[in-house]
C-alpha cells in the first residue's frame, strides 16, 4: 500500500481575461497549495476506486477523476480516497485526487493534465504559481508560507453554472470588478453565498474573499489563536472555521 497526500489550492485572486470560441475561460490567477488535504491509499495489485467517506457528490465509478487519471496514465489500481477538502467548495479536490496520481504515476505534460480539468495542471505542480490561459500555463512563483482562515459552508456552488452566469451578467452589461471576477456570478448561482460574504465582512473586514468560485470564503492569517478549527452559526447554517497555512508542494 501507497500514502499519497492530495493538497487542496487556494486561489487568491481571479481575472477572467477572455472567452474562447469553444466556450472556456481564459484567466489569470494565483494560487497556492494549502495543508488542507486528502489522503488517496494505493493498493497496485488491485482495480478499483473507492471513497471512504462517500457523498453523492463524489462518484466511484470511470467518471471519477482519479480513475480517469489512471486511464490517463495508461496504470490500474485500486484506490480509496479518503476526503478532508470539502466538495463544490472551490478547493480543487477532485483535481487534487487527480493530481496526486499524475505524480504517483511520474507525470504528465500540461496540456495531458488540462484534459482532466482547469486545476489539475496546477494541482499537478503545487506549490505557488501563476495560472493563465484556461489552467494549462502554469508559472511558478517563489514559495511565500501565509498563514490562512478558510470559512466552509456546508453547501457548495457549481463552478461551471458560475461560469455561465459570468457570462450571461456580462451579456446583460456588467463588468466584473474587484480580486475575483467570481463573486458576483457565484451570489446570484447561490444566493446564500452572498448573504454569508455580507454577514463575514461586517465582523471580520473586507479582505474576507471568495475562493475561486466558491463556496469556500478565506481571509488572509489566523483569526484565533485557539484551535485550528471550529464551527460558527452564520446567516444560512453552519460555517466550518479552519485555520492552515500555505504549503510548498
Amino acid at each position: 500500500m501507497i500514502g499519497l497526500r492530495a493538497p487542496a489550492k487556494l486561489t487568491w485572486n481571479l481575472e477572467i481575461t477572455g472567452r474562447r470560441e469553444n466556450g472556456y475561460h481564459e484567466l489569470r490567477s494565483e494560487m497556492s497549495t494549502i495543508d488542507l488535504v486528502d489522503t488517496l491509499v494505493v493498493d497496485e495489485s488491485a482495480d478499483y476506486v473507492r471513497v471512504a467517506n462517500p457523498t453523492s457528490a463524489v462518484p466511484s465509478d470511470e467518471t471519477n477523476l482519479v480513475a480517469r487519471a489512471l486511464k490517463l496514465v495508461h496504470r490500474t489500481a485500486g484506490v480509496v480516497i479518503e476526503k478532508s477538502i470539502p466538495v463544490g467548495g472551490g478547493l480543487g479536490g477532485g483535481s487534487a485526487d487527480a493530481a496526486a496520481i499524475l505524480r504517483w504515476a511520474g507525470g504528465v505534460s500540461a496540456d495531458e493534465a488540462l484534459t482532466l480539468g482547469g486545476d489539475v495542471p496546477f494541482c499537478q505542480v503545487g506549490g505557488r504559481a501563476l495560472v493563465e490561459g484556461v489552467g494549462e500555463i502554469v508559472t511558478p512563483l517563489p514559495f511565500e508560507s501565509r498563514a490562512v482562515t478558510l470559512i466552509m459552508p456546508a453547501f457548495g456552488v457549481s463552478t461551471a453554472d458560475c461560469y455561465r452566469t459570468f457570462d450571461e451578467l456580462r451579456a446583460g452589461g456588467w463588468q466584473p470588478q474587484g480580486r475575483n471576477h467570481l463573486e458576483v456570478p457565484a451570489g446570484v448561482v447561490e444566493p446564500r453565498l452572498s448573504s454569508t460574504l455580507e454577514w463575514l465582512r461586517a465582523r471580520w473586514g473586507p479582505d474576507v474573499q471568495l475562493a475561486g468560485s466558491g463556496s469556500t470564503m478565506f481571509v488572509e492569517g489566523h483569526v484565533d489563536d485557539g484551535p485550528h478549527a471550529w464551527d460558527v452559526e452564520g446567516p444560512a447554517g453552519t460555517l466550518r472555521f479552519y485555520q492552515t497555512t500555505t504549503t510548498p508542494k
